[in-house]
């Protein structure tokens, strides 16, 4: 077996892709050993004795189905989960996400004369100090107060 890796390494350089691309004809490498010029390689990449493989692509196929799945919502289970709680999810962003729709609704109570600045300035701390899950929270406990009445709620 004659060491064609000048060749191969031409041949890759002329059919501009990488060593491990160029297909050489069997039946041919006794002419292919014998070209030594980058001239000779070409003869032979023009007469299909020496020929660049197909680029191998990467199927995308279980990926695509695996993100239609994600999708739906699922894929989300203990399996999958890498990081703790609170890196999936930071104790910060959950306060914010708490938080703001609380005082949202706190201040449209106020500006709808609904509740006095002086109510509305107790729940606010109240909501501060975490006292309330959320909106729906803050409205029981304030029908339970008799803050709010039920009519004025809706």
């Amino acid at each position: 077996m004659t060491d064609l890796r000048n060749q191969r390494r031409m041949a890759a350089r002329i059919l501009k892709c990488g060593a491990n691309r160029v297909w050489m004809d069997q039946d041919r490498l006794e002419e292919i050993a014998k070209a030594v010029t980058k001239d000779d390689i070409r003869i032979l990449v023009n007469g299909k004795a020496i020929k660049a493989r197909a680029i191998v692509g990467i199927s995308r196929g279980r990926k695509k189905y695996a993100v239609k799945q994600k999708e739906k919502g699922r894929r989300h289970g203990h399996g999958t989960r890498k990081g703790g709680k609170q890196a999936r999810q930071p104790r910060k962003s959950r306060w914010i996400k708490t938080i703001r729709p609380i005082r949202e609704q706190l201040k449209t109570l106020r500006d709808e004369k609904k509740i006095s600045p002086a109510v509305y300035r107790k729940y606010y701390m109240k909501a501060k100090g975490g006292e309330f899950k959320n909106k729906h929270h803050l409205e029981a406990h304030m029908l339970s107060d008799g803050v709010i009445k039920e009519a004025q709620k809706k």
